[in-house]
Order: C-alpha cells, then structure tokens, then sequence
C-alpha cells in the first residue's frame, strides 16, 4: 500500500498531495471538538501502537505479505477525525525516517491509508453499530468487517490514483486484480488485529472507546469502565 515514487506520474502525485492537505486541515479543525482527557492520550497510544505494528509482516501468500494498515483501528478508538491524523504521523514518519513509501507519492499514500481507510471503515463500523452493541462477539464482528473494508477501499484508492497517472508500465486490470486482491486478504489480518485489539480495550475501559459513546456498550461491557 505504501507507494513508491514514480509509480505515479509528478501531477498525479500534486492532485493527491492538495487532496490530503486539504482533507488534514479539515481533519485538524473538526478533531478540536473530540481531543480531551480520556482521547488525546489514547491518540497518543494508538499512533505508537500503529508505528509499532505497522513494522510487523505477516504472510498472506507464497511471497507475499502484508501489514497492519490501521484505519478502522485508530476510527473506532479515537474518532475518524483524530485517527486520520494519527495515522498521517505515522506515514510521515515512515516516509521521512524509513524510506517507506516514496516523498512524492506521500499526498497519495496519506489520501488511501489516513483519509479513505480511516473514513471508509468508520462508516462501515456505523452501518454495523445496531450489531455492536448487542454484544462483545457484534463489536468484535463490526471492528473485522470495518477493517476488512475500509482496507480494501483503500486500495481502491490505489487503483484510482493509477488510473489517472500510473506510470509503471503495468495494465490497470492487472493493477486492480492485484491491488484488491491482494488487500482483500490482508483485509482478513486486519480485522483480526483490528478486533482484537478494539475488543481488548472495551472490555477493560469501554468508555475510552469513541465508537461507543453516545450509545450503550455491548452488555458484558458494561460497568467495566474504572
């Protein structure tokens, strides 16, 4: 998911830097009304814990692997406003640091992973919140289906910034096969982590779980909060 430089064209690359710049200054000014004292440290939490496995392969198939994006993750802990920023931390850092994903195709890479992974898999985990609160086994279920797909959405991003202005040689159809193909397995890991770890945290502090604010937690979680 992390893009190269030249995988797409320098144009290419300037529309979805603008397309993350703008969607991070609207991110910043709306994640001021959800940041106080239980969200901003979880914030802090949840970008080192995404940093952290985002360096952890695990295979998928023979010669391929994949990684913890960490979109419905950081949507359904901290809010999609607050994770979408913490999510574009963590690729800078990358970027800058470890020379994962390229510095031109940046705009692009924060656009797929912290704009339409984050965004995609809250509005998957919202459609699905009448089962996640009917218990822990619906909120463990809505965190793996919110991953799942807010995964392969942004993968689709991918394939769309390719359609404008690929310039690695390949056919688009090879690239969408590919690409979503491969991201729907990666997807499974991902809503494995993503479920675990959601189901970790509200079953000791449900109300440090933005997701579940302003609604009642599955049954068994409640009055688990300190």
């Amino acid at each position: 998911m992390h893009m190269s430089d030249g995988l797409v064209n320098i144009p290419t690359a300037a529309i979805f830097g603008a397309i993350a710049v703008i969607g991070l200054a609207v991110a910043i000014s709306r994640a001021r009304a959800d940041l106080d004292d239980r969200t901003a440290p979880m914030a802090g939490l949840v970008t080192a814990f995404v940093f952290a496995v985002q360096m952890i392969n695990f295979p998928i198939l023979p010669g391929a692997s994949g990684h913890l994006l960490g979109g419905a993750l950081v949507a359904i802990l901290v809010g999609p406003w607050v994770g979408s920023l913490c999510i574009a931390i963590v690729l800078v850092v990358q970027a800058l640091l470890f020379a994962d994903g390229g510095l031109t195709t940046l705009g692009a890479n924060i656009t797929n992973m912290a704009l339409i992974s984050v965004f995609a898999g809250y509005g998957v985990a919202l459609a699905l919140r009448g089962l996640a609160r009917r218990s822990r086994g619906g909120l463990a279920v809505t965190a793996f289906v919110s991953a799942l797909l807010g995964t392969v959405c942004a993968s689709l991003g991918f394939v769309v910034e390719y359609l404008v202005g690929g310039a690695a040689g390949a056919s688009l159809g090879t690239v969408f096969t590919l690409m979503v193909g491969l991201h729907a397995l990666i997807g499974i890991g991902e809503g494995l982590i993503t479920a675990a770890t959601v189901g970790a945290v509200a079953a000791i502090r449900p109300d440090l779980v933005y997701f579940l604010r302003g609604t009642a937690a599955p049954l068994e979680l409640r009055g688990s909060a300190a």
